[in-house]
């Protein structure tokens, strides 16, 4: 959510200013803009939409400059104008901001009282104009920055540009992550990750909360949260600095749906020793046998991965499982007791409610796992045990591949928590790291009937109201289906676990409401069945996602079947991902909406 990049160059930085925006992207946005200082002036460019509207007014307008600030912006206060697009400017500062000011009404009540005139709705004008003021008023730019930075409340990620200071930029953090990065060339650069400044340097320090910097052509110096001059670890952020594109694909997310046979195949390289018939963890002495409860806090797709695992933990560890959207975690003040295991998962690793939910999990004694796919980001630093996926950068703003690395993951804990209590012989083990060796064989076999999903996907591109099935792990996956769905084609959808459809959701069943069934033969199937023949009975157009077997025996009268690979109940969620997400995304292509970046979604969302 929302994108930040500072140059301090020794060339002008427009042209790198842009290039970085294109590297955030991924992050959703709905506008974009740069500022520099030249002749003595802040100068800005700004533009709705997309970047390539920015590019073409900076084609006819250039912006030149040593020293920059660019951003894209998600809107939260504001539509998304060129008014209220970032960066926000006074004759005196410019800056940009990622976060919520959530006290900006009474600080721009007084601002207007004062005779401050604003220009936008947005609450980042509000910091502008606090700092902007001081500095009229003749008071230093860095105490102006450090004396306002106590006035805010909310999450911040700021860049601030003097027009008195060509030289300076400053930084601050406060709930939303910020890197500085060290050029060859004595450059100096402002990121909201690692990923936008790859290209510039691997030479990075993530600011740290309540951390603020000062960066000028001499010198960078980072201060902490009492204002203290502190160091800040300079690491490598290993960073792919390769440009990112489709390859063949036309889309992101297509190509990343493809990537999953490898991803997951990396992935689960790190937790299964395939020659010692073993599961194991980064951390090979985190004691998990003292773990009397495990408490997951998600948001959207990653809370699916997590409802997921609550059926592995408490089904083969034997462990009690809550699980929580992050939202709501710290809300309902849970009880929790001492010693217990919060594991917290998240595709970025900045969510903002999540790693709230973290740091209230800490404050009440619990130990910290975290599932994430940017082992550099907030979370992973501030957990006991770090559980990275390795995905890769995900571009494409609907979650695909991160959500099966996840599902790997978390199968691996759920192993080494069962062994842990006791409750898994070594045959079971073995018998675990045959079915998840097999899961890239079989998520390839998945993606074999690509063609079969796009051909099948008109029918539901015409409706209006889609409903989603599944009993067992597969209701997990008949809610991250309908997301998908919703995210990316804008249809109306929903998921039920399929004995639940009964209880309310049977009376929107109609000939125009297809109903999307997932069901690999097992246990539950005969149950799903009957839910789905409920659903025929009323006129209802089923399509059945399951195995041959299960094509066999309950396929006949369906409007369309996806055949899936044979595959164990273990793996059958990372495997029945694939489906749901090419259903989405050939429907999506079929109305033809944007795929990669869905209107008002972000991809790493830094606000609550």
């Amino acid at each position: 959510m929302c994108g930040i990049i500072g140059i301090v160059g020794s060339e002008d930085v427009s042209d790198r200013l842009v290039a970085g925006l294109r590297r955030l992207e991924y992050r959703g946005y709905d506008s974009a803009g740069i500022c520099t200082i030249h002749d003595g002036q802040l100068d800005r460019r700004r533009a709705e939409g997309k970047l390539d509207n920015l590019a073409k007014k900076l084609a006819s307008e250039p912006l030149p400059g040593l020293i920059g600030i660019a951003h894209t912006r998600w809107a939260t206060h504001g539509a998304p104008t060129q008014d209220n697009a970032h960066p926000h400017a006074t004759r005196e500062v410019a800056l940009v901001h990622n976060g919520i000011i959530e006290n900006f009404k009474p600080l721009r009540d007084e601002l207007i009282a004062k005779g401050r005139v604003f220009e936008s709705q947005t609450d980042t004008e509000v910091v502008a104009q606090l700092i902007s003021a001081d500095v009229e008023a003749g008071m230093d730019p860095v105490e102006a920055v450090r004396t306002n930075l106590k006035r805010l409340h909310g999450a911040f990620a700021l860049a601030i540009l003097f027009r008195q200071n060509p030289d300076m930029l400053v930084g601050a953090r406060l709930g939303s992550p910020l890197v500085v990065g060290y050029g060859d060339n004595g450059e100096t650069y402002l990121g909201s990750d690692a990923l936008a400044l790859a290209p510039l340097t691997q030479q990075i320090s993530y600011l740290e909360e309540g951390d603020w910097v000062v960066i000028t052509r001499e010198k960078t110096q980072i201060y902490d949260q009492n204002d203290q001059p502190v160091e800040r670890a300079v690491v490598n952020s290993g960073a792919s600095n390769v440009t990112i594109d489709k390859g063949n694909h036309r889309h992101f997310m297509l190509k990343e749906i493809y990537e999953q046979p490898i991803v997951v195949a990396q992935t689960l390289k790190s937790y299964v020793r395939r020659l010692e018939d073993r599961v194991s963890l980064p951390v090979p002495d985190f004691d998990l046998s003292t773990i009397k409860r495990v408490t997951i806090v998600a948001c959207g797709t990653s809370f699916y991965a997590g409802m997921v695992a609550k059926y592995w933990f408490e089904q083969f560890a034997r462990v009690p499982v809550d699980i929580d959207v992050a939202s709501e975690f710290r809300y309902r003040e849970p009880v929790m007791e001492g010693g217990g295991l919060a594991l917290f998962i998240s595709q970025s690793g900045e969510t903002a409610d999540t790693l709230a939910a973290l740091r209230h999990a800490r404050a009440e004694g619990q130990k910290i796992a975290v599932v994430v796919n940017v082992p550099t980001s907030t979370m992973a630093r501030e957990a006991d045990l770090l559980l990275p996926t390795h995905a890769g950068p995900e571009i494409g703003v609907a979650s695909t591949k991160a959500f099966t690395c996840q599902l790997a993951v978390l199968a691996a804990l759920a192993a080494n928590l069962a062994r842990a209590k006791g409750r898994l012989t070594p045959a079971q083990e073995k018998e675990i790291v045959r079915h998840l060796s097999e899961a890239p064989a079989a998520i390839n076999g998945a993606l074999a009937y690509d063609e079969a999903i796009e051909a099948m996907a008109g029918v539901i591109a015409v409706a209006r109201d889609v409903l989603y099935l599944g009993r067992g792990t597969d209701y997990p996956l008949a809610l991250e289906g309908a997301l998908k769905l919703k995210e990316i084609s804008y249809i109306h959808a929903e998921g039920y676990a399929a004995g639940e459809m009964k209880h309310g959701p049977i009376a929107l069943i109609d000939e125009n409401v297809p109903v999307i069934v997932i069901a690999p033969s097992g246990p539950l199937f005969e149950k799903t069945v009957s839910n789905m023949q409920e659903v025929q009975a009323r006129g209802g157009k089923v399509v059945l996602i399951s195995d041959y077997d299960g094509i066999q025996a309950a396929g006949e009268g369906c409007m369309a079947t996806i055949t899936m690979p044979k595959v164990h109940p273990l793996i059958a969620p990372i495997v029945y991902a694939i489906p749901v997400q090419l259903l989405a995304y050939h429907v999506a292509v079929a109305k033809g909406t944007d795929v990669d970046q869905p209107r008002n979604l972000a991809k790493s969302v830094t606000v609550e």
